[in-house]
């Protein structure tokens, strides 16, 4: 049996929050206690390194063991550290058997959650409660974690929570959706900028995961509302803002509710994308990650633009992509599996690999889908493989990414060599040749901000991009270099807006406005 989760009671959580930060029991304080090697381990779920930094019976060292380690501590060290009597009574913590053997022995406690602590995006000191031993899925499975959860365990943060929140537009929004909230992380970044949030999910203890967040780290209430998918918001208002990090994992049967979706395949994501555009407000984004099937003779990329709906524009991202071997090892791990013996390991290894070749699937691919509610008859759809690292936070770049599509659409090649460009911030010019030629084999341009993109040009882009700082139109400069290269001005105009537009497009070159005295404003 699963023991009660703590009470959402605000009095008692706000004590306990003002205690946890009094101990600093935050991201920066666990990072000066135990150490950068013993932090990264822990968010690894490897605890023996963060045991041996946790002796000492101080209040902080007592917070790590209790809500991190899963360690009884003495009642005497956890009252120095909490309201007791607060956190006992609110379902916090609950006292500790005693060993089989050590009568007499001194009286413990022990947590019944797992708090860990998350730095917000301003600094902020916030803490996600899930599931005890479920703070990020490891190695070890969650079939491991105490409690006899079953399906219904509730994880914490982990890689594609934090990724999905980085990437997140962080504009002002009146409403925002967070469908399959989990233990709450998504709707406590959106509570921060949203008038009014809601939050969803499938599994009703998830939803009190949620609550607990976010009462605990001190963010506006939430309204929570229990479905599948778009069910539960059937009856609302559109929304500036959705987000999801879905059960997107694609596999024979549904065992564990934070990750499989009970579809089949990849139809859980496609089902999302394409209930979008029916619950954004004009504007709006929808933004969630995603797992979709390669399958034999299909193009992934056509088949992933066919679930764009119709009015939106889309930027898809696959970041990774695995064969169905790796993959269904990746998620057989992830749920204990590798620890059932042989003959059921083999068992449940084989049930992967017949469903995949039922459905032709050859591989798997990850990554982020952004919707935009534009309206447009032409909508702008790129679906992309960037497997490179980004600068994370993302949002301001993807919201950049959609503006600069607008511009495009909107500006034909006579129009687009009267505007003003100016080089992006972080974006520098490598030389790529035999060392000691007179002339670079190519020209490559970089991004060290955003996305990281880096693109080839040839002398005249090169050139261009080098001038632009908004002063002069695309025109001028081209009849300047036109000059310079001993080419007519006339045909390099015609054939440069369509390098001009994907460097706009991929980010090197921004459009900006130009004054009445000839010169570019911002």
């Amino acid at each position: 049996m699963s023991e009660r989760l703590p009470e959402a009671d605000f009095e008692r959580t706000s004590r306990l929050r003002e205690a946890l930060r009094s101990a600093d029991f935050t991201a920066d304080g666990l990072l000066d206690l135990l150490g950068g090697p013993a932090y990264a381990a822990l968010a690894r779920s490897e605890t023996v390194p963060a045991l041996r930094a946790t002796r000492e019976a101080e209040p902080l060292p007592t917070l790590v063991r209790l809500f991190l380690l899963q360690q009884s501590v003495p009642y005497d060290q956890a009252r120095a550290a909490l309201p007791l009597d607060d956190v006992l009574d609110g379902g916090w913590l609950v006292r500790a058997e005693t060993e089989p053997g050590r009568a007499g022995a001194a009286e413990s406690v022990r947590a019944t959650v797992d708090v860990r602590p998350y730095s917000g995006p301003e600094g902020q000191d916030w803490w996600i409660v899930a599931d005890l031993g479920c703070a990020v899925a490891g190695a070890g499975g969650v079939g491991s974690a105490p409690g006899g959860l079953g399906g219904d365990v509730v994880l914490g943060v982990g890689g594609a929570s934090t990724t999905l929140a980085g990437i997140t537009v962080r504009r002002p929004a009146a409403r925002a959706l967070d469908i399959g909230t989990g233990s709450g992380l998504q709707a406590l970044h959106a509570a921060q900028h949203a008038g009014h949030v809601t939050a969803t999910d499938v599994n009703p203890r998830a939803l009190a995961f949620a609550r607990l967040t976010l009462m605990l780290s001190g963010a506006p209430e939430a309204e929570f509302r229990q479905g599948p998918l778009f069910e539960p918001v059937a009856d609302a208002e559109p929304y500036d803002l959705i987000v999801s990090n879905p059960p997107f994992v694609i596999s024979p049967r549904a065992r564990l509710t934070y990750r499989d979706g009970g579809m089949d395949g990849d139809d859980l994501c496609r089902t999302l994308v394409d209930g979008a555009a029916g619950r954004l407000a004009q504007g709006g984004y929808c933004q969630l990650l995603a797992n979709w099937e390669h399958r034999e003779g299909e193009d992934w990329h056509e088949r992933l633009r066919s679930w764009v709906p119709r009015g939106c524009d889309a930027w898809i991202v696959q970041r990774e992509v695995q064969d169905v071997t790796q993959y269904a090892e990746l998620w057989l791990r992830d749920a204990g599996d590798h620890r059932a013996g042989d003959a059921a390991y083999a068992a449940r290894y084989g049930e992967w690999l017949d469903e995949f070749e039922r459905r032709g699937t050859t591989a798997v691919g990850f990554g982020w889908i952004t919707l935009r509610k534009s309206g447009a008859a032409d909508p702008a759809v790129l679906v992309e493989e960037w497997p490179h690292p980004v600068e994370q936070p993302l949002g301001e770049e993807i919201v950049q990414h959609f503006q600069r599509h607008d511009f495009l659409r909107a500006t034909d090649d006579a129009a687009l060599l009267g505007c003003h460009f100016q080089l992006a911030d972080g974006v520098v010019q490598e030389q790529v040749g035999m060392p000691g030629a007179e002339d670079p084999e190519h020209v490559v341009l970089r991004q060290h901000r955003g996305m990281r993109r880096a693109t080839k040009v040839d002398t005249v882009g090169a050139g261009f991009a080098g001038v632009c700082d908004g002063s002069l139109p695309a025109w001028r400069i081209l009849d300047a270099i036109a000059q310079l290269v001993g080419e007519d001005p006339v045909l390099l105009r015609d054939r440069t807006p369509r390098a001009i537009r994907l460097l706009v497009e991929q980010g090197f070159l921004l459009p900006v406005e130009a004054r009445e005295d000839g010169t570019a404003g911002e």
